[in-house]
């Protein structure tokens, strides 16, 4: 009787452990069979859409087994012999004209057509030369509501710079210009006016400050500042002889250092208005006259002191 009992049990557990592997088995089937269904989502043109279930991949094939069948005027996307996407989307929508004409158009152009319309553009580096305009520049030491007249002290001229440029070309057509470098080759050269009183003879002597000015016509001189002091007879205990052999005289005569030799031309602006119009003649030297200095005759202690020293600017004509 234990021993019937024993094999029953067996048996029972026999006939479990079977039905369990077919359960499994069965299981693991099912869920082969559902990993190829997908859930596919159709939009229509309309913009209704639903969703199907199948285990096709082509679009075809899915709007075929749907029913859903796509009119004249309608194109789907993907296109029907392709497969689903990972969106896994089919989208039908109506054909837009515009396409057509553009279809249209593209199949009327030619290839050399197309190639004409790739116009090659060059580059290239350009040097060019060109001329810096002088300035003038008008030293007005005229006093305000008198006769005045107009002296050139300086010629103006151009001075030269070189220009590098990128150039873009079309066609040899110029779209264009970059400026790379600009190099001065050579500086201008102002062009001094002075407007001064006019002035017809020098006070005190029988010389015309109008012979000294007209004695630099056609020079041009150099411009530099001097230290200016002033002497005269007094302080040269009496003795009115210059260096040079001439009698020194007011408005006309100064002492300047070697650089400046007797017989010298200068204009200084400061002494535009007085009798000499501003201009005088190297006729002295000193000892303690060097190049950057200028000493002027005057007739009186009085008036040197009273001009004390002060810094000119001088027009030095040789």
């Amino acid at each position: 009787m234990k021993t019937d009992d024993k094999l029953s049990i067996q048996i029972i557990r026999k006939i479990a452990f079977v039905s369990i592997i077919l359960i499994a088995m069965l299981g693991i089937g099912v869920m082969a069979a559902r990993s190829d269904v997908n859930s596919v989502k159709v939009v229509f043109a309309d913009d209704c859409e639903t969703t199907v279930m199948t285990a096709k991949t082509c679009v075809l094939d899915i709007l075929t087994e749907n029913h859903i069948i796509l009119e004249s005027d309608e194109e789907v996307y993907p296109d029907l012999e392709a497969d689903i996407d990972f969106t896994k989307t089919i989208t039908i929508s109506k054909k837009t004209a515009e396409k057509k004409i553009i279809a249209e158009e593209i199949e009327d152009v030619t290839t050399e057509e197309i190639l004409g319309n790739y116009v090659t553009v060059t580059e290239k580096i350009v040097t060019e030369q060109v001329e810096i305009p002088f300035e003038t520049i008008t030293k007005d030491v005229s006093a305000s509501g008198t006769d005045t007249t107009n002296k050139v002290l300086q010629e103006g001229e151009n001075g030269l710079k070189e220009i590098k440029y990128k150039v873009k070309l079309q066609d040899e057509v110029e779209l264009q210009r970059d400026v790379i470098s600009e190099t001065v080759i050579k500086e201008p050269v102002d062009k001094i006016i002075q407007i001064a009183t006019k002035v017809t003879s020098r006070a005190g002597g029988s010389r015309s400050s109008g012979s000294v000015a007209a004695s630099a016509e056609g020079k041009t001189p150099s411009v530099v500042t001097l230290n200016t002091t002033a002497y005269c007879a007094a302080s040269c205990g009496g003795n009115t002889k210059t260096s040079s052999g001439a009698t020194a005289s007011s408005w006309h005569t100064v002492a300047a250092g070697s650089a400046y030799p007797a017989g010298t031309v200068m204009y200084i602006p400061y002494f535009a208005n007085k009798p000499n119009g501003g201009w005088f003649v190297v006729q002295d030297t000193g000892g303690a006259i060097n190049n950057s200095r200028l000493d002027i005759w005057m007739d009186s202690l009085g008036e040197c002191l009273l001009f004390g020293r002060r810094n000119l600017e001088c027009y030095v004509y040789k």
